[in-house]
């Protein structure tokens, strides 16, 4: 009985998905950082007034990689995009962190978040569906 339960459980575990450790509160303070070159906005609404020199962070996660219209995007994102990756907490932290690296190629975002990355996505989805 204890060998089933236990199989469960990990089922159940292995079946949610992943999110990054992000604390969306330090991530809201950390953003200053971001907001250089990014704003958060809706349709509706300035969030965060940014810079415009990246794109709007408004519904990131969730959002196919380099497909926010009207911005262009390094060969390697817009690469990462046609593969058909969406953006999520963890990979989302994972490119913040170090941008470059993360791609394998050259990145026009240049900053590297090395501290606070989960943070940052925690409070990014915040504003996605």
């Amino acid at each position: 009985m204890k060998t089933i339960l236990a199989a469960s459980a990990t089922l159940i575990a292995l079946s949610v998905p992943a999110f990054a450790e992000g604390d969306a509160e330090k991530g809201e303070k950390e953003f200053r950082k971001c907001k250089a070159c990014h704003m958060i906005a809706s349709d509706s609404e300035t969030i965060v007034k940014g810079g415009k020199t990246g794109p709007n962070l408004y519904g990131v996660i969730g959002r196919t990689a380099g497909s926010f219209d009207g911005f262009k995007y390094s060969d390697g994102l817009a690469a990462k995009g046609e593969e058909g990756l969406v953006w999520d907490e963890e990979e989302l932290a994972a490119f913040i962190t170090d941008p470059k690296e993360y791609l394998g190629s050259r990145s026009k975002m240049t900053f590297k978040l090395r501290k606070g990355a989960d943070d940052v996505a925690a409070y990014l989805a915040t504003f996605s569906e």
